[in-house]
């Protein structure tokens, strides 16, 4: 009984609480609540708004940046190129990373990536130290990341393993290169940075690191002291942007754009092209320093290209691209005029290089009339232009980006690789050994044609990575459009001018037929001096049917200089056709079949006879003939964007030698771009 008085006044109590508290809202109001109204009036704790951008997921991505540090005492350390900032140790670098992350609740993003970075070329106008120098090569990373996601940002904090390699390179008394020996480091890294929303599955990031790595010893007993420790510690600010594979749109987020198609303000593309070319022993009775060996060799290259490109204003676009390359061509690129690998760079590597190989602005004057539509692609924004119009490019890229163009035979990571058939090769043009400069291009284009002009820095001396104003390259080239029984085609013709520090022939040949004791090539580097090279190429495309189109090349230069930037070709002709596989099923494949012929003047072969050497041959002797080049190739499209070929020259008189040769050099080439 007296439990169940209890819960009555219990109960009762309730009711007149509940009672009161109503009466006290209705007091406040001109209506009576509703119970929903109620819940609405109690206070409620705050809840923190979702992230309008989830950053979980698979990523993957580039980088480039700039670091510097030390390599420790005593080291002789090399200094690496950074375009326009100060050469360090790393100079201007660049790599890949790829991680995974989850964005839990609360907005905490944790994750794990990693990434591997490779430096830059040596500094070619710092003095090199003697009897050695130590040199930084790559450094990778595996880190774990937490960081805190801010509506579209993504601010983190990053620590956890590195790794490194270095190199020590040992010179003899005349400061040529004679052993180098590398070694692993590993250590540990620490940083932080901030991630950011670009589109859809874009986002780019600014990124710090400190990387510590373990000291390691050199013992080589000619040099003093015997033991050199190299103990590096680096500090490293990277750019970079990441793409999520499987990433899918939001609503809430940014917009969910396809990459390079749907977006004409910015777009991104990657290459990469692998190749791999072998040759077997070939008849060879002597061999002088730039030969060919008559031992069967293979080497191969590797590059690895991002394109980025963003409109700055109307008319106005920057591009960006650097690579990385690794390999050498055969014999170091040295021993045939028409050379078989056009991705064979004179300034191989045995472990990836980043080169800022192009960074150039374009400005584009539209005139007016009828437009035409740009396709979305490497270097080249989508969006519409004029057609007739005026383009002013400044900038580094390659002289061959704007002239002696032709759409059968002009790119060796899609069409032919020998030199002769891919480039005008009596045409010295300006480049150092990657084969780009840097300078200033003009075109004015209309309907049916087309003019354009350029100058361009030129090395200092020949086959130099030091590329100057003080002396400079033009050309000028004429582009006709036709059609012909309604198939189209396209004539270029142009004149070049190379004023560089470059010696010449003859003289070199009197000098040293005056005193046997001379050696040629020594005279020719004491008399070079400010001298003229010019020329003259035509380029002709014709389509002839659907599938098929015919290609053809002349080229001619006075002859009288030392070659300084391309290769040893004073005339030149060259022709081929080109088939798309329609016809048996395989409509993006291509065959491919070209034939080249190099000759040299009179004064270029007498100096080769002499014991000359040049930039890319030189065998000692000469039984001069024309080189001979026949070349062929089946592009095999395995899928969209990845293209797989097999590839074979034929070359008589290997740098101009009846002694010499012939050679059959085999090659396999993969391509993928996107």
């Amino acid at each position: 009984m007296i439990r169940g008085r209890m819960i009555f006044w219990t109960n009762a109590a309730d009711a007149l609480r509940r009672a009161a508290l109503t009466a006290a809202f209705a007091a406040t109001t001109s209506a009576p609540l509703a119970a929903a109204d109620l819940i609405k009036k109690i206070p409620t704790k705050a809840v923190p708004a979702p992230s309008l951008y989830d950053w979980s997921g698979l990523f993957v991505g580039g980088h480039v940046g700039y670091g510097g540090g030390s390599l420790g005492a005593g080291t002789h350390p090399a200094l690496d190129q950074a375009v326009i900032l100060p050469s360090t140790i790393t100079g201007l670098f660049g790599g890949f990373q790829a991680g995974y992350r989850t964005q839990l609740p609360n907005r905490l993003v944790l994750g794990i990536e990693g990434d591997v970075s490779f430096s830059n070329a040596i500094d070619p106008t710092r003095p090199r130290p003697e009897p050695f120098e130590t040199a930084f090569d790559a450094v990778g990373t595996v880190r774990g990341v937490a960081g805190y996601a801010v509506g579209n940002w993504l601010p983190y904090v990053a620590a956890g393993f590195a790794w490194g390699r270095t190199h020590l390179a040992l010179d003899d008394a005349n400061g040529n290169r004679v052993q180098e020996r590398s070694h692993l480091h590993l250590g540990w890294t620490a940083g932080a940075g901030i991630e950011f929303a670009i589109a859809g599955p874009w986002s780019g990031r600014i990124d710090y690191q400190y990387v510590d790595l373990a000291s390691h010893g050199f013992l080589n007993e000619t040099i003093a002291p015997p033991l050199t420790s190299v103990d590096p510690h680096l500090h490293m600010i990277k750019a970079g942007l990441n793409f999520r594979p499987f990433a899918t749109a939001s609503t809430d987020g940014p917009v969910f754009a396809k990459p390079n198609t749907e977006s004409s303000t910015w777009n991104v593309h990657v290459q990469s092209t692998f190749i791999e070319q072998a040759y077997p022993n070939f008849r060879s009775p002597y061999q002088g320093a730039n030969s060919l060996p008559g031992t069967g060799q293979g080497r191969e290259t590797w590059t690895a290209t991002a394109f980025l490109g963003w409109r700055l204003w109307q008319g106005g676009e920057i591009y960006f691209n650097p690579e990385l390359a690794q390999g050498f061509g055969l014999n170091g690129t040295l021993g045939l005029a028409g050379f078989s690998n056009g991705e064979a760079q004179k300034g191989g590597a045995p472990v990836p290089r980043m080169r800022a190989q192009r960074y150039f602005v374009r400005q584009t004057f539209g005139l007016g009339g009828e437009q035409e539509d740009v396709a979305d692609g490497p270097n080249q924004l989508a969006g519409k232009r004029d057609i007739d119009r005026v383009t002013v490019t400044i900038g580094r890229f390659a002289v061959g980006d704007f002239f002696d163009g032709n759409s059968y035979a002009k790119d060796p990571r899609a069409d032919f690789m020998n030199w002769a058939l891919w480039a005008a090769a009596a045409y010295d043009f300006p480049a150092d050994l990657p084969g780009f400069t840097r300078g200033a291009v003009v075109e004015l284009n209309r309907k049916d044609w087309a003019v354009r002009a350029g100058y361009f820095q030129v090395p200092s001396v020949p086959n130099s990575d030091i590329l100057t104003f003080n002396t400079g390259g033009v050309v000028a080239e004429f582009e006709e459009r036709h059609k012909m029984f309604d198939q189209p085609g396209k004539l270029r013709l142009g004149v070049f001018a190379n004023r560089g520090n470059v010696g010449i022939f003859r003289d070199a040949i009197s000098i040293a037929a005056a005193d046997p004791a001379l050696d040629i090539n020594d005279v020719m580097a004491t008399i070079r001096k400010q001298n003229l090279k010019y020329g003259v190429y035509a380029n002709l495309e014709q389509q002839v049917a659907a599938d098929v189109g015919v290609f053809a090349r002349a080229s001619w230069n006075n002859g009288h200089t030392e070659t300084e930037n391309f290769t040893q070709v004073d005339r030149s002709l060259s022709g081929g056709v080109s088939i798309k596989g329609a016809s048996w099923g395989r409509a993006d494949d291509t065959i491919g079949i070209g034939a080249a012929i190099n000759g040299l003047s009179r004064d270029h072969r007498d100096f080769l006879a002499a014991g000359g050497t040049g930039i890319i041959i030189g065998d000692g002797r000469l039984n001069y003939r024309p080189e001979q080049i026949v070349e062929a190739y089946y592009a095999w499209a395995i899928r969209q964007g990845v293209v797989w070929s097999f590839d074979y020259q034929f070359v008589a008189n290997p740098a101009y030698n009846a002694d010499r040769g012939p050679v059959s050099i085999f090659a396999t080439r993969v391509h993928a771009e996107w």
